[in-house]
């Protein structure tokens, strides 16, 4: 299969990204809709999505990236291997959340990873950075109690930055007591994850639980 040229940084401000997806109708997009549901936020080629789907079959795999021939891509090869508890979708995670979660069966959402996104080094593109206030609570309204969001970055300000948007939130709890998960908790390392540890170098985790707070949507 050729390779998808694609670039690599794409503004989620820009004009073109600003139109939210419409909600899934799933019992179209999955064999099973009312199985638990993993949510993979900025999930690049998929492959990581690709290999989780096909180690847990009774769960379905969500996988959303801004980047939409990468989507193309990841969706054809989720074809040829007849995946029917995995989908990729194309969309700006950041105005399309709501609009997307709003018709999931309640309940469902067990999952969260957010992995390795654009780090936006400059302070004055920290907006373009995934992980905003609104997306922590926007998922709070959805995520199932006892469900999990694991983040994880090689760029420390950028794991900082998520962690601590999700620790000051009332609806997570932090698992561990130390800073950084020293594991990855998922059976499935992502490209980048082994990349960088091929280099020797470390990889910044953490995991949060939701809590009990009694105002998920129902």
């Amino acid at each position: 299969m050729a390779a998808v040229r694609v670039r690599q940084h794409v503004n989620p401000l820009a004009q073109k990204y600003q139109t939210p997806v419409s909600p899934l109708e799933w019992e179209k997009v999955y064999a099973k809709p009312n199985q638990s549901l993993h949510l993979d936020i900025g999930c690049a080629k998929g492959l990581f999505l690709l290999n989780m789907a096909k180690i847990e079959p009774n769960w379905n795999f969500l996988g959303l990236e801004i980047r939409e021939p990468l989507v193309v891509e990841a969706n054809k090869l989720r074809s040829q291997l007849a995946l029917t508890n995995l989908h990729y979708l194309f969309c700006n995670v950041n105005n399309s959340l709501k609009s997307l979660l709003s018709s999931l069966p309640p309940g469902s959402l067990q999952r969260v990873t957010i992995q390795f996104p654009d780090p936006w080094f400059k302070t004055r593109h920290a907006k373009r950075r995934v992980v905003q206030p609104e997306l922590v609570a926007e998922l709070a309204n959805y995520l199932a109690v006892g469900g999990v969001v694991f983040l994880q970055s090689d760029m420390e300000f950028v794991a900082v930055e998520m962690r601590d948007r999700f620790a000051v939130h009332p609806a997570y709890q932090q698992v561990g007591t130390e800073e950084w998960l020293a594991a990855n908790p998922l059976p499935v390392a992502t490209e980048r994850e082994i990349y960088t540890q091929n280099k020797g170098e470390p990889v910044y985790r953490a995991l949060f639980i939701r809590r009990d707070t009694g105002n998920q949507q129902q």
